[in-house]
């Protein structure tokens, strides 16, 4: 079943356009090679200067978790830390039947 993830960015004061900048990196970088990753659009929040969201649409939550899983392993999340505020939140969501 396909899925979307929405993930919530909030990155440090200033720092939006630079965080910005390297999820869009990452995404086109390891986007195509990642098994099961079928897109992702980036979005600036608009109540917050320094918040953005991410949805990411993945063939299956398994897909997902297994990409994920290897990014952290590989370090690719590792700079987005660096420019984050506070943890990032993310949320999977799939259609209900």
């Amino acid at each position: 079943m396909t899925i979307m993830v929405v993930i919530e960015f909030q990155a440090k004061p200033g720092e939006r356009s630079t965080l910005a900048s390297l999820l869009r990196e990452i995404s086109e970088k390891h986007g195509p090679t990642a098994p099961g990753f079928m897109g992702s659009t980036l979005y600036e929040a608009l109540d917050s200067p320094d918040g953005l969201v991410e949805i990411a649409e993945w063939e299956s939550a398994e897909a997902q978790a297994s990409a994920v899983s290897q990014a952290m392993a590989t370090g690719v999340y590792a700079p987005l830390l660096e420019l984050a505020a506070a943890p990032f939140k993310a949320t999977r969501i799939g259609e209900l039947p």
